[in-house]
């Protein structure tokens, strides 16, 4: 009988351990194999919020989620931009020389405020552009660029019959000169428009091409012609 009974309290103690010993492997199982407490869930991520995506010129802004937007690009310009910025210094140069001859030789007086007005305008671009090109260390002028052929650019003897000019003479000359010059630059415009990659001078093209339309159209209803 004792043996018996000492038979079943070693079974009893043998099963008892094996209990203990899986509590404690599920234990571990759960708190990790270095005893360390489990390590807490991770948060959940923060819902995308909305935000307003404004557009490229001439477009209208967008509404999406914050998950949705792209990091921005590091701004970058090609040789479109380059060439525009350098030609169209040296095109703006000679719309103010024109410009500067209204004040003592135009008989409209409104055609003089309007010549004024261009060339304080045409100034402030030329300092963007030069700034633009100063920024990425690129010269202002290019000497392989061929300034005469430019769209809109006026002779040197259409600049001096201009200058000789005076009166209803000078007018009829000036709104012909000026507009084909305009003319000139809005081509140029359109062309970085279509082929260049900085968004400043994107902006100002876009902007100087409705502007000098503009200008087009009031000189056009001067009727000096």
């Amino acid at each position: 009988m004792q043996t018996q009974s000492r038979r079943r309290l070693w079974t009893l103690a043998g099963v008892a351990f094996v209990l203990v010993a899986t509590a404690g492997g599920v234990a571990v199982a759960r708190s990790g194999e270095d005893g360390s407490a489990s390590a807490p869930r991770a948060a959940a991520s923060t819902p995308p919020v909305t935000v307003l995506q404004p557009g490229r010129p001439g477009e209208s802004n967008a509404v999406t989620d914050s998950d949705s937007v792209k990091p921005l690009e590091v701004p970058t310009y090609n040789q479109v931009d380059v060439t525009f910025a350098q030609m169209m210094i040296v095109h703006h140069q000679q719309a103010i020389r024109m410009s500067g001859l209204a004040p003592q030789r135009a008989a409209n007086t409104r055609l003089k405020s309007m010549a004024e007005r261009m060339g304080t305008a045409q100034r402030i671009e030329i300092d963007v552009l030069k700034a633009w090109l100063t920024e990425r260390r690129l010269p202002e002028n290019d000497p392989s660029h061929d300034h005469a052929t430019m769209p809109g650019m006026q002779t040197e003897a259409a600049i001096t019959a201009l200058t000789a000019a005076s009166g209803a003479d000078f007018d009829r000359r000036f709104v012909t000169m000026m507009s084909a010059h305009h003319e000139g630059a809005r081509q140029m415009a359109g062309d970085v428009l279509r082929g260049g990659a900085d968004q400043r001078l994107n902006e100002m093209a876009n902007e100087m091409a409705v502007e000098q339309a503009t200008e087009i159209r009031r000189m056009r209803d001067l009727n000096v012609m």
